[in-house]
């Protein structure tokens, strides 16, 4: 996010709670089992757990989890998990409250712990803690992050830094790779790091550590790319279905649910688009363009 902030866009902009469920039904009839509530932030939308309670009823849906920045979680966490929501990932890049304030560029690290806490008392779990590591700024942290998944009950899921956004300061240098990050856990433990799940359809490679306590997940998009295992789309807050976090292209949802679409043209839309899936983003390749959305425009 921008220090001075981003335009907001217009409420009509947004898909509404209505049309977000009569989107997520449909989509469950295709067979979808999982939805994931991302943003931007979703806490920032009035009533969540509404939202969340309703499409917890639905046919087919087994699974919704949340993905969030924690600033409102602390006051949110009760009636999410009163909804129904059962799983959360809350971004967390440093576990030191000045770093955490000069990559955030907000002073809000106190709030977002707090926030963390209450889910855990709330009984919402597994609690993910995913933390973007690039070389230079956070690096010298992965030890604490491993001491903090033997302590808590905390999954710290480590993600390669991306090029996403014009102005990210990305370069393959800094990069942090996954292999990198395991040799580095192991030697400051002295202890393995164990694979639970690796190329799964999860974009996360999962390990623990070789006594059983503690987890560590990986998602290694750039360094080794799972494109081919991915199953996975993304419904942006204004309408817009894009098959690849990278995608340069995506399909209008909104418009044609305003214009009276019935079910059965949305789900033509929604197969047409898939089946045009891309089959990896080329981030290693030269002909690799960035995507004009950043991550606060898309979600995580």
């Amino acid at each position: 996010m921008p220090e001075e902030g981003v335009q907001w866009l217009r409420k009509s902009d947004l898909l509404s709670y209505e049309e977000l469920a009569r989107l997520t039904r449909i989509f469950c009839e295709l067979g979808i089992t999982k939805v994931r509530l991302t943003g931007g932030e979703p806490l920032m939308r009035k009533e969540l757990h509404v939202f969340v309670d309703y499409i917890s009823k639905l046919e087919g849906l087994q699974d919704i989890a949340l993905t969030t920045n924690g600033y409102f979680l602390a006051e949110q966490a009760a009636a999410l998990a009163g909804a129904g929501l059962r799983r959360i990932n809350v971004s967390l890049d440093s576990l030191d409250p000045l770093r955490f304030t000069l990559v955030t560029r907000r002073n809000h690290f106190q709030r977002v712990w707090e926030g963390i806490e209450e889910a855990e008392r709330q009984g919402i779990g597994p609690i993910k803690l995913n933390a973007v590591l690039i070389r230079g700024v956070n690096d010298d942290e992965i030890p604490a992050f491993a001491d903090l998944a033997r302590s808590r009950p905390f999954i710290i899921r480590f993600i390669e830094f991306m090029p996403i956004g014009a102005d990210d300061g990305w370069s393959p240098d800094r990069v942090v790779s996954s292999g990198e990050v395991i040799e580095r856990i192991q030697r400051h433990t002295g202890l393995r790091l164990v694979p639970v799940e690796l190329h799964g359809l999860q974009p996360a490679d999962r390990y623990r550590f070789e006594d059983g306590v503690g987890e560590i997940g990986f998602i290694s998009s750039v360094s080794e790319p799972f494109c081919e295992h991915c199953n996975r789309v993304r419904i942006t807050a204004d309408g817009e279905l894009r098959t690849c976090l990278f995608s340069l292209h995506e399909t209008d949802l909104r418009g044609p649910l305003r214009a009276g679409a019935g079910d059965d043209e949305v789900k033509t839309l929604i197969q047409d688009a898939i089946q045009k899936k891309e089959a990896g983003h080329l981030i290693n390749q030269p002909d690799f363009v960035r995507p004009e959305r950043t991550m606060s425009q898309i979600g995580g």
